[in-house]
């Protein structure tokens, strides 16, 4: 794949040796946050070509009409693609697919395919958050090698203008996000494209927006996490309980399970790195999960540079109000009817496993979109150096409550024929509820038991 680099502002970013530690920012580009830059660090401007228009702030809160039970009309409804990629004409648009797109042409020449949309720069994010990212730029400092970072206690990406791959990593990690109640479905099709429904329920809370907490006394705490099965009847009841940090190997994740058929409380170590995800079938690993997630300290991170690559973006179709999973869900992939694919720039992160460490995928190169910092794509290679497994997050954007995320989420076994796909609720009773405001002690092993209960 041929690579561009593009630098923020215009300035170029030479490519950093793995452990090479970044350098503070100078105070000209902390001023070109909100002017060459957007407030978040992505590049302004539009490409040469005018494929990728200029970002102008994103949708407006009232881009569409508000739908019953927190649904959202999308305002692309009526889009029409432009063009359709397949695997008869995949090869004229390689140097803007992944490896990971190229394989899924190859491996369903019959079925997949990208239907690509007009680009549009959506996302935007509250001012509050623009301004705390002004104020706070430079101050993130990586610690233990980039395992772990310090000084940014309660904000949202910790390096708006990332100089290694660890930084975007963590811009990842610390993207903004809102306390949230949902609930969704989950789903492992066969080969044959039978699946079992698996109904999840899951709480998050971030200390400096919970009501009770004091977030000053909490500086490592990142987020609280609660995850519950709601069927089938064979896994209802069991609950995961997730206290995560900003340092892991300062304070390592501390995980609980309860087991609704041996009514017990324990701890969970196996909920990190490549540990079995809930409820999978072995088709992800823990860290799969919002398409990456904990302590990246098992890999050396290497910023490969900018690209322009068409990814899963203003994913509507996915998340319209009775859509029904039977017809998006089919045997190898998801039904490409249901997706949208647009030009945006994406940073490449490469993450090879470190000497003396261990993980099922020997290296993982993450594709970060530039104006959520959100990984849009994942490729995953074994210790063979073969593809192994492609991850796609279809975002999706709340412009009432300006938070993007991921309408769904796959993850494609390439050897075994098989996916996860993950996050679906146009079928359930209530899109994501944000106006959630959870207390600490829902966020306890004692509360586990009582959350469990059939």
């Amino acid at each position: 794949m041929q690579t561009t680099l593009i630098g923020a502002g215009g300035l170029a970013f030479s490519l950093l040796a793995t452990g090479v530690m970044a350098q503070s920012l100078t105070q000209a580009e902390i001023d070109s946050l909100g002017t060459t830059l957007t407030p978040i660090g992505a590049q302004k401007e539009g490409n040469a070509a005018g494929t990728i228009p200029e970002w102008t702030g994103g949708l407006p809160t009232d881009a569409g009409q508000s739908l019953p039970n927190n649904f959202l009309e999308s305002p692309y409804k009526d889009d029409q693609p432009e063009f359709v990629i397949t695997a008869q004409n995949y090869q004229q648009y390689k140097d803007n697919l992944t490896p990971g797109q190229v394989a899924l042409f190859e491996r369903y020449p019959e079925t997949f395919r990208m239907p690509i949309y007009k680009t549009q720069r959506s996302v935007g994010f509250p001012q509050s958050v623009y301004d705390q990212v002004k104020a706070t730029a430079g101050q993130a400092k990586l610690v233990n090698g980039g395992d772990g970072i310090s000084n940014f206690a309660h904000g949202s990406f910790a390096f708006p203008i990332p100089k290694s791959g660890a930084e975007v990593v963590w811009n990842h990690n610390t993207r903004y996000r809102l306390n949230v109640h949902r609930w969704y479905m989950q789903a492992m099709p066969q080969t044959n494209g039978s699946f079992t429904l698996i109904k999840m329920e899951e709480e998050v809370g971030y200390p400096e927006q919970m009501s009770d907490v004091d977030a000053s006394t909490m500086p490592n705490t990142l987020l609280f996490f609660k995850q519950r099965v709601n069927a089938p009847a064979r896994l209802a009841g069991n609950v995961l309980l997730v206290h995560d940090s900003l340092d892991q190997l300062k304070e390592p994740r501390m995980a609980w399970v309860y087991n609704a058929g041996q009514r017990r409380v324990r701890r969970a170590p196996q909920v990190a790195y490549d540990g079995p995800g809930t409820a999978s079938d072995g088709m992800r690993t823990s860290d799969n999960f919002s398409m990456y997630n904990g302590a990246p300290d098992r890999y050396d991170w290497t910023l490969v540079g900018k690209k322009e690559i068409y990814i899963p973006y203003n994913s509507g179709k996915l998340t319209e109000p009775g859509v029904q999973y039977d017809d998006v869900l089919q045997a190898g992939h998801i039904n490409p009817d249901f997706t949208r694919f647009e030009l945006h720039r994406v940073w490449e992160v490469q993450g090879n496993v470190k000497d003396g460490q261990r993980h099922i995928y020997a290296q993982r190169n993450f594709f970060v979109d530039e104006d959520s910092w959100m990984i849009s794509l994942a490729d995953h290679y074994d210790g063979r150096g073969t593809l192994w497994r492609v991850g796609e997050g279809h975002l999706g954007f709340n412009y009432q409550q300006k938070i993007p995320g991921y309408s769904i989420e796959t993850l494609y076994d390439l050897l075994a024929g098989r996916y996860i796909a993950l996050g679906m609720y146009s079928e359930e009773n209530s899109a994501p509820q944000y106006d959630f405001d959870p207390s600490y002690n829902q966020f306890t092993p004692a509360a586990l038991r009582a959350s469990g209960v059939r």
